[in-house]
């Protein structure tokens, strides 16, 4: 979102909070009250939602209409309808960096579940539902307190494309399938009605209506799938999120940036869109119709599209796209943003339509887009205190169950990426001292990441590790993340010293990367290195590194250091992230966790971040991006991550052999030109030309056997890579096509299935965007087994 508002959009947002926060107080305003108010048609829970939907519509003025278009939405007095903020944010927890969310009432905290990239790294789809389900929980609980809206911007879904990006912490990390399953699972544990029997088994019966009326396309709240498309840039070189242009091919489009989108819509169902601030191929996104119409009807999208906040400004005010104001705003609309968070929709759409840049009727198919949302979430159906949620209050927020969920979040999302000699887990009997070093070892504020509202509690690293070993001291190092200066490292060296063990953290806050800020380098900030090496140097053992942030860094130095003996990622591990760390340090927790993203070494700082290209180019020097394309050297690679116990594979059964033919139309002119046995034999299918339905006959199965052969009981996260033949130019080096999560006791064994779709994960787009299979032999891998299967027609 855009913090950064107009002074006018800036004056109507305070003047519009006000005139909302007056009414803050023990329960939501809403429309339909009795006895005045509740007779309209559209307050007739009897019709349909379209019919309601049309009926409001056409009882509204073109100046009540116009005042719809803001998120935050004026009211119309004469039919009883309050005034609405749509803006709310939930991307790890309910966070106040919109106006939709305050903590400025009853309700002062809500839980502070890890940051998304945290969650990502435990490849649980089961554990991104049940966060999903329990931020909408709480966030429902507030909406009753008066203190939320109903509509939250959340998740991002944008591919982690560049180390540096500022908000790639936001993300599950760098791979489509992983992206597109993490919004799929949050979405559905977010906004769906299939939830009620986790509720009641969350909060009993009483709490949770099970009446059967609310099953007619309801929603528990509406999540935004964020941001449409190929967004990934803040600030860098003279480049700024509000007027850059992505210059995508066609091929980078179709399976990296766009797959999550449709993902997110096609299986999550998500009731929200919101078009991002950068121009696509020339175009501004949210003046883009053929993008945003793709979504509506390629993909069955229902629900409502919303500009980032000032995105309709910038496709005059940055991008010059159009000559006017006016046009801006009638551009929007025709493609089919239905909202604009700000007040450029506000302030011109009036003229527009006076202009005739705009007809009425465009407007009005934007507000029955918004109106059905807000009617599906129930807000035309009377006193949300008598309806299926109504129960939900206080009591379910910074609940034990959620806490615990939290806890579980960042104790699965947590990666061990080094481990020499098996210096973890330590024995907390035969640890008398311990010291803990570094600016962020005694710091709350930032262990949330981006999007982080009041946590319901405050614990540091520090006081987290005092539960283990009462003498454990600690120092900063440096005064903060930045390090500029090495005036502290006196201390920390001298309380290192007399220490049993050493941890030393380091990384990353919100002061090197964040909205609006990306990094310049991948290298520790400041003086950080010399601080690690400087502790490393006079520790009795080696050290435990611990690793802040969302983007990687550059630890090459401490990769190959035997001085440092072990390294933990805990990127941003929200409020139970001390506790989940100290459990790992002291083997009460094994860490299973994987890393979601590459992490890159500091050369690649020398690549462009403007350029899109997701594919390598030897020709220029360009090595690609993300372990499907990157070509380069690497300091860890994605899906890195060690345990303190070892796992074996087997593969029970898989085919060996993929007939193709059955996928083609008998008649089809493509599949007789394929089957022709000429000079050159077909090399792939396009999947414009399979049968509809098709696809689904030809899954099979991969059948595995993980065996733990350690003495630890353990969680492992299983990931099947396929590489394909290549058949064709810009074929990945491999990629995902199916990822577990299975827990193994020691000594013990499980089966696991993965499920494989040829048509979506065989398959790669060509330089013309279109999907195709590659006939050949395609590589499965698992660790270090490969399995072959020869794909024929």
């Amino acid at each position: 979102m855009n913090h950064q508002l107009t002074l006018i959009s800036l004056l109507f947002f305070t003047s519009a909070i006000a005139e909302t926060s007056k009414n803050l107080d023990s329960h939501p305003q809403f429309p339909c009250k009795p006895p005045h108010f509740s007779s309209y048609p559209f307050c007739n829970v009897s019709l349909s939602i379209k019919q309601r939907a049309i009926s409001l519509v056409s009882l509204l003025t073109l100046p009540e209409k116009i005042g719809q278009l803001s998120t935050t939405a004026a009211s119309v007095p004469r039919l009883g309808i309050p005034p609405y903020e749509w803006w709310s944010e939930s991307l790890h927890g309910l966070a106040d960096n919109g106006p939709g969310v305050s903590f400025n009432g009853s309700i002062s905290a809500a839980t502070s579940f890890p940051q998304v990239i945290v969650s990502a790294a435990s490849f649980n789809r089961t554990l991104w539902y049940e966060i999903g389900s329990a931020v909408a929980v709480e966030a429902r609980a507030m909406y009753n307190g008066g203190q939320a809206g109903l509509t939250f911007w959340a998740p991002n879904i944008n591919v982690f494309r560049d180390p540096r990006w500022g908000r790639g912490q936001e993300t599950p990390g760098e791979d489509p399938k992983v992206v597109s399953e993490y919004g799929v699972e949050f979405v559905r544990g977010f906004q769906e009605k299939k939830k009620r029997k986790v509720l009641k088994r969350r909060f009993g019966s009483d709490n949770v209506d099970d009446d059967a009326r609310y099953d007619d396309g309801k929603l528990m709240l509406s999540a935004c799938c964020k941001h449409f498309t190929a967004y990934d840039l803040e600030k860098w070189g003279n480049f700024t999120r509000y007027d850059f242009n992505a210059v995508v091919t066609e091929q980078d489009m179709e399976d990296t940036y766009q797959p999550p989108f449709e993902t997110c819509i096609r299986d999550g169902k998500a009731s929200c869109l919101m078009c991002s601030y950068n121009a696509v191929n020339g175009v501004p996104a949210c003046a883009q119709g053929d993008l945003l119409q793709k979504a509506r009807v390629e993909w069955g999208f229902e629900g409502y599209i919303t500009s980032d906040c000032d995105a309709v400004a910038t496709i005059f005010e940055y991008q010059g796209y159009t000559k006017s104001p006016e046009e801006a705003v009638a551009d929007a609309i025709k493609a089919g943003v239905d909202i604009n968070c700000g007040t450029y929709m506000l302030r011109h759409t009036q003229s527009a339509v006076e202009q005739g840049k705009v007809s009425e009727e465009l407007v009005d198919r934007a507000l029955l887009n918004l109106f059905a949302v807000q009617l599906r979430l129930g807000l035309f159906d009377g006193d949300p205190r008598g309806g299926r949620y109504g129960k939900l209050g206080s009591n379910d927020i910074c609940s034990s169950d959620h806490r615990k969920l939290a806890l579980e979040a960042a104790r699965q999302g947590i990666v061990l990426l080094k481990n020499d000699h098996k210096l973890l887990p330590l024995n907390k009997k035969h640890v008398s001292s311990l010291a803990i070093i570094g600016p962020m070892a005694n710091n709350i504020s930032n262990m949330g990441g981006t999007y982080t509202g009041k946590s319901c509690q405050r614990k540091t690293l520090f006081t987290e590790l005092l539960e283990y070993v009462k003498k454990t001291s600690y120092a900063s190092g440096c005064s903060d993340v930045s390090c500029v200066s090495d005036t502290g490292f006196g201390e920390a060296v001298a309380i290192a010293k007399g220490a049993d063990f050493v941890i030393v953290v380091a990384g990353l806050d919100l002061s090197q990367e964040t909205e609006d800020k990306d990094r310049v380098s991948l290298s520790l900030p400041g003086k950080q290195k010399d601080l690690v090496s400087s502790v490393a140097a006079v520790s009795k053992k080696p050290v435990i590194l611990v690793l802040t942030g969302g983007g990687p860094v550059d630890v090459t130095f401490a990769k190959n250091d035997p001085r440092i003996g072990s390294i933990i990622w805990i990127g941003y591990p929200g409020e139970t992230g001390g506790q989940a760390l100290a459990e790992i340090i002291f083997g009460d927790f094994n860490p299973g966790g994987r890393l979601p993203i590459t992490w890159y070494p500091e050369s690649f700082t020398d690549v462009a971040m403007s350029d899109m290209h997701m594919r390598a180019d030897s020709s220029r020097g360009y090595p690609g991006r993300t372990y499907r394309f990157y070509t380069g050297p690497q300091v860890y690679s994605f899906g890195t991550g060690l345990s303190y116990t070892k796992f074996d594979y087997k593969v029970i059964s898989a085919p060996i052999r993929l007939s193709l033919s059955e996928l083609l139309p008998q008649q089809s002119s493509h599949k007789k030109q394929l089957l022709q046995h000429g000079e050159e034999q077909p090399q792939y299918i396009q999947l414009d030309d399979v049968m509809v339905n098709s696809c689904e006959s030809m899954r099979f199965n991969v059948l595995v056997n993980v065996r733990n052969t350690g003495e630890i009981d353990g969680s492992h996260v299983l990931m099947l890579f396929s590489k394909m033949p290549r058949v064709l130019s810009g074929v990945p080096e491999k990629q995902l096509i199916g990822f577990d999560r299975v827990h193994v006791r020691s000594n013990e064994m499980m089966e696991t299935v993965f499920v494989i779709d040829p048509c979506k994960h065989l398959s790669v787009a060509n330089d013309v965007g279109k999907r195709v299979i590659p006939l050949g032999i395609h590589a499965l891998f698992l660790g270090d087994l490969q399995h072959s299967l020869s794909v024929e027609l």
